[in-house]
């Protein structure tokens, strides 16, 4: 007699367990990383990805690829989402880490196939990656910060390795001294927001600028604009956020009069409370008005004939930004206009740049902040740069808060997976094997660095291993002369923070797949009420069809 079977979920629900469960989460994983494979390094590939609408992309950067990706496969999503932790923690690295994870599941493999308990793997794993990034931190060379030149040469030296995989690799000189000169203008908390990122099109790269101050597009402006100057030596500026324009009656409220006289003494009452405001922005002594609401045509006028510049509906981060430079505070009433709520520069000046006019304050006192504005033809192009200069800048920031480098193409992952490889062989049993397989997922950076420039692979990674094995330290694979070479005297460096970071996500990515051993996905409930609001529609305001 057959037992009464026991049905404990909803049918239709789809569960899979066990091992057959793990090896195609490891496959899923695999399939992402093969998305991303070919763009490390500086050889690397760009994808383009077009979205639902039809907008595309064009990008090199691995969280931004796994972003615009929809991966709908659960196992799979934790791979993107240390792609986007380590962008938002350290800015760099994002396809490495990516790459890292799947090569552990890959490794591991097998032994899930053997029947090795995940528990045992997991362990091992967390052993190795604690060795790994001792490791690192041993080995880490520390840059002097006392010596401002020398930490300076550091920094653009982290910037160029950072862009030298991108778009602009070709200008990463130009870009690095930018990316440093912006950081270092910031103050001690280095906040992202203070640099400003303004894209112009048209123009070739080289003609981006830095521009220690801010920089914003001219906003748009009525009749008399013209006839204000477009330059001040040490103005000072009134930052508001007040409305300068006659309101029209209708919209605001309802007045009976009896005759046109009160009706005048209305329409008079209103131009006097406009002109009073002016009267006391003028007073004050501002020269510049910067309003995030509209500034009227007749307030634009009255500023011009006494040689005022206003801007009028700037945006919120601008007139922010512009504050944290200039000094000052945003006022909202004219009624309290003092020299200590103005803001105040050297010099402001309205200058085209490509086909748009831009405001400039340059000089300002409390220069904590900077602009960079990037030229460049396509529209795709800038904002790929922009993505680009948004990781070298990340790269920078970590820098200079964690003051150890260490070489990067390839020579920090083979030095690591020869340690952990000699560390393998002193201890018996599972382990053994495990922290093995993790040593060598490790090469698969400077593998992928090869394949991508269309190297052998197989030639340069023995040549890689014998050097690390005689003491080599710091050899990776060359990319300019399809060889190996002390990648920590040719520059190539990172911050060795980045490695940390993407060794422990990995890691803890791969570890998280393989405690996975059930799947329970619920359908749809689809199934209790018809779908949509047709049998609902009732109670919704909506007549009945009768």
């Amino acid at each position: 007699m057959m037992p009464t079977p026991v049905i404990l979920l909803k049918e239709g629900t789809d569960t899979s367990q066990g091992i057959p469960q793990l090896i195609s989460n490891i496959n899923a994983c695999q399939v992402i990383a093969e998305a991303v494979r070919t763009t490390l390094g500086p050889r690397g590939m760009d994808k383009l990805m077009v979205d639902g609408r039809g907008k595309a992309t064009i990008s090199n950067d691995g969280a931004t690829i796994l972003k615009l990706l929809d991966v709908v496969h659960p196992a799979a999503k934790t791979l993107v989402d240390i792609a986007r932790s380590q962008d938002a923690e350290v800015g760099d690295g994002t396809t490495s880490v990516t790459l890292l994870a799947a090569e552990f599941l890959k490794q591991l493999k097998s032994y899930v196939e053997e029947g090795l308990h995940p528990q045992t793997i997991i362990r091992a794993f967390r052993t190795a990656t604690n060795l790994a990034v001792n490791k690192i931190k041993e080995i880490a060379v520390s840059v002097k910060k006392d010596d401002k030149q020398e930490q300076r040469q550091l920094l653009e030296k982290c910037a160029a390795t950072a862009l030298n995989s991108k778009l602009i690799a070709g200008q990463k000189d130009f870009f690095s001294k930018m990316v440093v000169d912006a950081v270092m203008s910031l103050d001690e908390l280095l906040s992202l927001k203070m640099i400003g990122i303004k894209k112009v099109q048209g123009g070739a790269l080289e003609e981006s600028q830095l521009i220690s101050g801010v920089a914003f597009k001219k906003t748009f402006s009525y009749a008399g604009f013209e006839m204000q100057p477009k330059r001040y030596e040490n103005p000072k500026i009134a930052l508001l956020n007040v409305e300068l324009e006659l309101k029209a009656e209708k919209d605001n409220a309802e007045v009976r009069v009896k005759s046109v006289e009160d009706y005048q003494a209305i329409v008079d009452a209103e131009w006097n409370i406009l002109y009073d405001k002016l009267e006391k922005i003028y007073q004050s002594g501002a020269k510049v008005v910067l309003s995030k609401l509209p500034i009227g045509d007749v307030a634009t006028q009255y500023f011009a004939d006494r040689d005022l510049f206003c801007a009028g509906r700037v945006q919120e981060e601008d007139l922010r930004r512009t504050m944290m430079a200039c000094g000052g505070s945003i006022q909202t009433s004219v009624g309290s206009l003092t020299d200590d709520v103005l803001g105040q520069c050297e010099l402001f000046e309205e200058v085209q740049v490509g086909g748009e006019r831009y405001n400039f304050f340059k000089g300002c006192p409390k220069a904590k902040t900077c602009t960079i504005i990037l030229r460049g033809g396509a529209e795709q192009f800038t904002e790929e740069t922009e993505r680009s200069l948004h990781d070298a800048i990340m790269i920078v920031r970590r820098a200079i808060k964690n003051d150890s480098i260490v070489a990067g193409g390839g020579a920090i992952e083979m030095e690591l997976s020869k340690y952990l490889r000699d560390y393998s062989r002193t201890i018996p049993g599972k382990q053994q094997l495990l922290i093995g397989a993790y040593a060598k997922a490790l090469e698969v950076i400077p593998r992928q660095l090869c394949d991508n420039a269309g190297f052998d692979a197989t030639n340069i990674l023995n040549k890689l291993r014998a050097k690390h094995a005689q003491g080599g330290m710091w050899y990776g694979v060359d990319i300019n002369n399809e060889d190996i070479a002390d990648n920590f005297a040719a520059c190539v460096w990172e911050p060795s923070i980045v490695r940390i970071n993407a060794l422990t996500a990995a890691s803890e990515a791969a570890c998280l797949i393989l405690s996975v051993d059930e799947t329970i996905k619920n359908p749809r409930s689809s199934v209790d009420g018809p779908p949509g609001g047709a049998g609902r529609g009732r109670g919704r305001g909506r007549p009945h069809a009768h």
